[in-house]
């Protein structure tokens, strides 16, 4: 192995621990003492934050919360990272606290003057699609450190200007049509349950209840969200309308084709049912059946308040 080669291995390997010894190295790399020393020191030399400590079990510390490279990315891979990073703008808030403009800031510290010509250039040509979020979610950051730690949450979540109490595990986040979401396991229900992120008023570390396994939480199961009571149903739609399902679902629907027919199967939960029939409205004249009936009336019943909301508009 290169000199090279074995120095950006190195950082890999390093990445992440807090000390290590010197027969670390000369193990790994199956390399003499000298060779360790001065590799070591090369590191030392392009900023690692690497230091000694002296004595009989002596070893080599590591500073905690500092980045542990550089690591060399290519042309393509520097162009992915610095366009992916101009998508948090679109946030209001992200689970991590930081400053875009002086994340970009520093991105652009590592460029020389050609190559941040060339980003300017891209920056006025290429779009990267987003949605932007405008509600804050002040909680996001504690929610995502208690779903890696494991932890029982006791929650204030409020909803239509009543405040209720859930105790909950959380175990997914995510971002979807403008808001944060994080879906978490209710005790008290002994049901998945998902919240919008900017209506939690409150949270807190809960001993009410033992957490679980984060490996029992399926979310990518379709019946994941499925209540024994829940509604199936299927609904006929165009070749238009499965645009607009890709640009717009939800984990308890798929689309399947049958002879050049398109369909959405799925199923809601009880009183979920005007948001299901507001969700179908919204696809208009690309839809060509839909069953079971009692959802066909919860439609018809949902564009008649429309009418006659909209007659009343002035």
């Amino acid at each position: 192995m290169k000199k090279s080669e074995r120095l950006h291995d190195l950082m890999i390997y390093l990445n992440g621990k807090n000390s290590f010894n010197l027969k670390d190295v000369i193990n790994k790399y199956q390399i003499s003492k000298s060779t360790a020393l001065r590799d070591i020191q090369s590191l030392e030399s392009i900023g690692m934050p690497i230091y000694s400590q002296q004595g009989r079990n002596g070893y080599y510390g590591i500073l905690p919360n500092r980045l542990l490279s550089p690591i060399v990315f290519t042309i393509d891979e520097m162009y992915a990272l610095y366009f992916a990073m101009l998508t948090l703008n679109d946030y209001q808030t992200t689970p991590f606290h930081l400053s875009t403009t002086a994340l970009k800031n520093k991105f652009e510290l590592c460029l020389s003057d050609v190559k941040k010509n060339q980003l300017r250039k891209m920056e006025s040509i290429l779009q990267m699609g987003g949605i932007k979020h405008f509600n804050e979610s002040k909680f996001l950051k504690d929610i995502l450190a208690f779903s890696i730690d494991n932890k029982v949450c006791e929650v204030e979540y409020t909803k239509n200007s009543a405040t209720q109490t859930f105790y909950v595990q959380f175990f997914n986040i995510s971002s979807s049509f403008g808001q944060w979401y994080t879906t978490a396991f209710n005790f008290q229900s002994e049901k998945p349950i998902v919240f919008r992120c900017d209506k939690i008023s409150s949270i807190m570390e809960s001993t009410h209840y033992i957490a679980k396994n984060l490996l029992e939480f399926d979310t990518s199961s379709f019946e994941f969200f499925k209540s024994t009571d829940a509604i199936d149903f299927r609904v006929e739609i165009t070749q238009k309308g499965v645009d607009k399902f890709y640009k717009e679902n939800y984990p308890s629907m798929k689309l399947e084709m049958i002879d050049s027919r398109f369909y959405i199967n799925g199923y809601y939960n009880q009183g979920e049912e005007d948001f299901i029939a507001n969700y179908l409205v919204s696809y208009g004249k690309q839809i060509l059946s839909i069953s079971p009936e009692e959802l066909k009336s919860s439609i018809t019943n949902t564009i008649r308040e429309l009418d006659s909301y909209y007659l009343s508009v002035i």
